[in-house]
């Protein structure tokens, strides 16, 4: 069966909007992607007729809730290919999921002059949390560069690794040039356990945790066609029997004393208070959507896209790409000579085109190609060749303004 790009199209309403009196075209989903109508309707429905607290009540409501929200732990589960459905955490995204095994796991267990590893791709998500280790536990963060084409060669993270490492941490997809990084060589290169920062990866291409034998497995919601403050991290049964819990609250407990704590089992354990109900009600329907349509399918669709903009991005000489490695997903960071990417933007912009400015949330790593900021355009299940084309040739209207 044929990919029928403007079938999934109308299946998302902003897409049919104008933007300054042009047709919109969005190349921002690398910061958060368009919610399908699916998603819009079951939010809805979620609060219309079916919205009450989970865990809690006996009432016909409550019970209708729960199932609603329980059910989307095993969608995730089947969407990673995990195991089992309570390895999946659910979080309010992959920053939230990053922080509880900061926090939770390697907390407890890392001294001072313990090593974590990280590469300079890394979104500041899979920084900070390390950072504040380092800052409060003398964690010692190990940096590893990518190339100059920003690939990240697995053997060069394992030649990072030491006697004192206890973690590395690190993308599985790179959301500033799109590299994808062999996340499953380096958890097969080593017994130091792995985190997988799979926010960008996860919206682009299959994903197996089971095949890639990390140990903690991030996702966002609002990049998979979900609602925002939805997310989920799977960790294996094992991780989750070393880990403490990270919130404390109600749900996360089986019965509390003046004197004494009973912890519920994981992942419960580590789910204090109420969850964000209905937004993971809409990430099991984005998720839903998405595997309806096929991951494989929109894989190769991307890839599609991603080369057809390349051979045009590359064939503008005054245009600089930052991180062009092979076999990298459809996101393209750039700068041009005499123009700062936040006046990029704002000119794409007025003609209906949406990238984004910036940092992208990624210092180092604008550190290491020495800029400041990039314009960053990045596609999606829903975007087309026309759409390339459309940047194309506003980026020529820019350059014509600089020139």
């Amino acid at each position: 069966m044929s990919y029928d790009v403007e079938r999934i199209r109308a299946d998302f309403p902003i897409l049919s909007r104008q933007v300054n009196g042009r047709p919109l075209v969005y190349l921002d989903s690398g910061a958060s992607a368009q919610k399908p109508r699916v998603v819009i309707d079951a939010i809805t429905r979620a609060y219309e007729g079916e919205y009450a607290n989970v865990h809690r009540g006996l009432h016909f409501l409550s019970n209708l809730a729960t199932e609603n929200y329980e059910r989307v732990r095993g969608i995730i589960a089947r969407f990673l290919n995990a195991a089992h459905d309570d390895e999946i955490v659910m979080t309010s995204g992959a920053t939230e999921g990053i922080n509880l095994v900061s926090y939770g796991w390697a907390a407890p267990r890392l001294q001072a002059g313990d090593e974590i590893v990280l590469s300079v791709l890394e979104h500041h998500a899979n920084i900070v949390p390390w950072h504040f280790l380092r800052e409060r536990q003398g964690v010692v963060l190990k940096w590893v560069e990518p190339e100059p084409d920003g690939s990240l060669p697995p053997e060069k993270v394992l030649a990072a690794v030491g006697p004192r490492t206890r973690l590395i941490a690190v993308t599985h997809m790179s959301n500033v040039t799109g590299t994808v990084v062999d996340v499953g060589a380096i958890a097969r290169g080593t017994d130091v356990p792995v985190l997988a920062d799979g926010s960008q990866a996860s919206v682009h291409m299959p994903v197996d945790v089971a095949a890639l034998g990390v140990d903690f497995y991030a996702i966002t919601g609002h990049k998979l066609y979900g609602p925002s403050g939805s997310g989920a991290i799977w960790i294996s049964r094992a991780r989750q029997a070393e880990m403490r819990p990270f919130l404390g609250g109600g749900d996360m407990i089986r019965t509390v004393t003046r004197d004494a704590i009973d912890y519920a089992d994981p992942p419960l354990r580590f789910e204090a208070g109420t969850p964000g109900i209905v937004n993971q009600i809409g990430l099991g329907a984005a998720l839903d959507y998405m595997m309806g349509i096929g991951m494989d399918r929109i894989a190769a669709h991307e890839q599609t896209l991603r080369d057809y903009a390349r051979d045009r991005l590359r064939s503008l000489n005054w245009l600089t790409l930052q991180g062009d490695a092979p076999g990298k997903g459809a996101i393209f960071s750039m700068t041009m000579q005499g123009a700062h990417a936040h006046d990029l933007s704002t000119i794409l912009d007025k003609r209906g085109i949406a990238v984004r400015a910036g940092s992208h949330c990624a210092m180092p790593l604008m550190e290491f190609y020495g800029v400041t900021a990039t314009a960053r355009a990045s596609f999606a299940m829903y975007n087309t060749p026309a759409e390339v084309d459309a940047l194309i040739d506003a980026l020529h209207f820019c350059h014509e303004l600089f020139a």
